[in-house]
């Protein structure tokens, strides 16, 4: 390609796109707006292979013909300016998509509000116990661009609304949606807009993997289900209820396949046992089967299927046991960054004393509050967001003591957990489900885990 190939950003994908596009001989140059330590250094490093980054702008460089973004949104300046002046704007995966060799690997895509990085590792467990060189790629783990030039058998790879609305050609071998809930509205604009960002996932997919029990799921579904007996893909849904020919489900304690069998009408195959999820959650359980899903429409068996859930650990501060203390369990949920992640987490547990509050990125609290109300004995609630979360309990639980923690340094934790352990009987458990982003008070989310564990430990402690 002649002219400049200009990329956004110096992130980790970023930085791995302006790497490959330089090495296959293209002239290079990054925009970034932040000036680092991390971002001298990157740039240092591209400096090596001829990529020229410009710190401090959001002008598009002269002689630009295509624009590579990371997941910047359709309003920034950079962004604008590109569209304006009809140069391409596409993503680091699409750019990976259009690099790939000859004889590619499939790919087996998935996207969703939450569990997308359990799901995808739950899933690369699932092809390795097959004996499949396959690896996490995408949103988690290696970036795809770099991905695509290894001899994997098979990619998992995780995608973002952000990484699928600048993508435009890509066809995985299957595609899953696990949930679609509010979140990201200030990027996308609005609900429809992060919806159908999702929903292109599905566009090229040769498998439709659906979630049955989420009707925007199933929406977004919806054009490809009347089309699976007239020559469109094939299409699976999984439930957590009994599965219908088609589907994925749960019959008593096991999990089983009437979508991948050869009679789906008479037959089902069994996969694992409920007890082979870990942790032990609804949510969790949906979380096996679509990637249950999504393996076996690449012909993994079902022997590699429940190895695959043996042998895979959660990323921490996903539902993690911190310890307990007086006959209270304390658990590090700290990755449930929004309502929809928050719900599932309270779903899973009979008696709760909440930690709540953050950033809540224009999502409503309502329903989440709503749902989770006869399961509180108490909430303490912190973060930039936390009166919003007081007033919806205050309409639907308000016979629920909540302390309210002005507090914003990162110290405070301590705090928290004292308060939600006077609040706390024997039998409950302390939750830290946040629903909101940690950027208010902390650097990410698991340094805000971290500060939740560290203060569990201490109050254990402090106890004997």
């Amino acid at each position: 390609m002649t002219g400049v190939v200009c990329v956004a950003g110096l992130g980790v994908s970023g930085t791995a796109a302006a790497r490959v596009l330089a090495e296959r001989g293209e002239r290079v140059v990054v925009v970034e707006a932040a000036e680092g330590e991390r971002q001298r250094a990157a740039a240092e490093e591209l400096a090596r292979h001829g990529v020229e980054v410009r710190f401090g702008t959001a002008e598009l460089p002269e002689g630009t013909v295509r624009l590579v973004t990371t997941g910047w949104a359709p309003h920034h300046p950079l962004i604008s300016a590109a569209l304006a002046a009809g140069v391409e704007v596409v993503g680091e995966v699409e750019l990976a998509w259009r690099l790939r060799g000859p004889q590619p690997a499939p790919w087996l895509a998935l996207t969703g509000t939450n569990g997308k990085t359990t799901v995808v590792r739950m899933l690369t467990s699932m092809l390795l116990a097959a004996g499949r060189k396959a690896a996490a790629v995408g949103n988690v783990g290696v970036p795809v661009v770099e991905a695509v030039a290894e001899p994997y058998d098979v990619l998992a790879v995780e995608l973002s609304s952000f990484q699928l609305h600048w993508s435009s050609t890509l066809a995985p071998h299957a595609a899953a949606i696990l949930n679609i809930a509010p979140d990201h509205l200030d990027w996308h604009g609005s609900m429809e807009a992060y919806a159908a960002a999702k929903a292109k996932i599905y566009e090229r997919a040769g498998v439709v993997v659906y979630n049955a029990d989420d009707p925007r799921t199933v929406q977004a579904a919806s054009p490809y289900l009347d089309d699976d007996a007239a020559g469109g893909p094939r299409v699976a849904g999984f439930t957590l209820g009994v599965p219908r020919p088609g589907q994925l489900g749960v019959v008593e304690d096991l999990l089983v396949d009437r979508a991948f069998v050869e009679d789906p009408l008479r037959r089902a195959e069994e996969l694992a046992t409920l007890a082979d999820v870990r942790p032990l959650a609804p949510h969790n359980v949906a979380n096996a089967l679509a990637a249950a899903a999504l393996a076996r429409s690449l012909g993994v068996p079902p022997h590699a299927v429940r190895q695959g859930l043996l042998d895979f650990r959660p990323d921490p501060h996903r539902m993690a046991h911190v310890d307990r203390v007086g006959g209270v369990d304390y658990v590090d949920d700290s990755k449930a960054t929004n309502p929809h992640a928050a719900a599932a987490a309270l779903a899973a547990y009979p008696s709760i004393v909440w930690v709540a509050g953050g950033q809540l990125k224009g999502a409503d609290v309502e329903d989440l509050v709503r749902q989770a109300a006869p399961r509180l004995r108490g909430a303490v609630l912190i973060g930039a967001d936390r009166a919003r979360i007081a007033e919806a309990l205050a309409r639907h639980a308000p016979n629920v003591p909540v302390v309210d923690i002005a507090e914003r340094d990162t110290g405070v934790m301590d705090r928290v957990v004292t308060e939600a352990a006077r609040l706390a009987s024997p039998g409950d458990t302390v939750l830290l489900a946040p629903a909101g982003a940690s950027l208010d008070m902390f650097e990410n989310y698991p340094a805000r885990g971290e500060a939740f564990a560290r203060a569990v430990r201490t109050l254990k402690r402090q106890a004997s």
